[in-house]
């Protein structure tokens, strides 16, 4: 496959990839490279799950989320979990347990995420990036769970992990402080 470079980003680049059709005629297809993300489900001492409101100029909305951001060049998924849930909300964790791997939007996108339950946490102070406006907002696990459902949480990645979280690691614990 040949690739051509359409654009290069701060973050990802945009090429243009020649694949075979069916038939074994080249097609040319628009991918996004980037370095791959993490997600941190951060859980606090009395089991509350530490989201953010997050502002995304991109859809132009405020969304509820789990913290998460792009990997540094060079850093591993847990540095760069350490790093991003210190940032977004102002705690540091003892403990980061892997959780899930995923390709956000695997149809035009590489990258890939990696999920991290964050417990022991300790809290320090934020520090976002310029143009981030980000609240913390923690939430017991019941709430979470009815903002999954209703729609009031619609950030893939959150979505994503969260339930995975319930379904696989919580389990019937979940309406109370978290086993994890």
């Amino acid at each position: 496959m040949s690739a051509r470079t359409l654009l290069e980003g701060r973050k990802f680049r945009v090429e243009a990839v020649d694949v075979p059709d069916r038939e074994g005629r080249p097609r040319t297809r628009e991918v996004v490279r980037h370095p791959g993300a993490v997600v941190i489900l951060p859980l606090l001492p009395d089991g509350r799950i530490v989201l953010i409101r997050n502002q995304r100029f991109a859809v132009g909305a405020t969304l509820l989320e789990l913290p998460a951001g792009t990997r540094e060049p060079g850093e591993d998924d847990a540095t760069g979990a350490h790093r991003e849930l210190e940032e977004e909300t102002g705690y540091q964790a003892g403990t980061l347990t892997p959780l899930v791997r995923f390709f956000a939007s695997p149809g035009f996108c590489d990258e890939e995420m990696i999920g991290f339950v964050a417990t022991d946490l300790v809290p320090t102070r934020q520090r976002l990036d310029a143009t981030e406006h980000i609240e913390v907002e923690p939430v017991d696990v019941a709430t979470f769970r009815e903002m999954l459902r209703d729609g009031r949480i619609v950030d893939g990645k959150t979505l994503a992990c969260g339930l995975y979280w319930l379904s696989f690691v919580a389990g019937s614990e979940a309406e109370g402080p978290s086993r994890v």
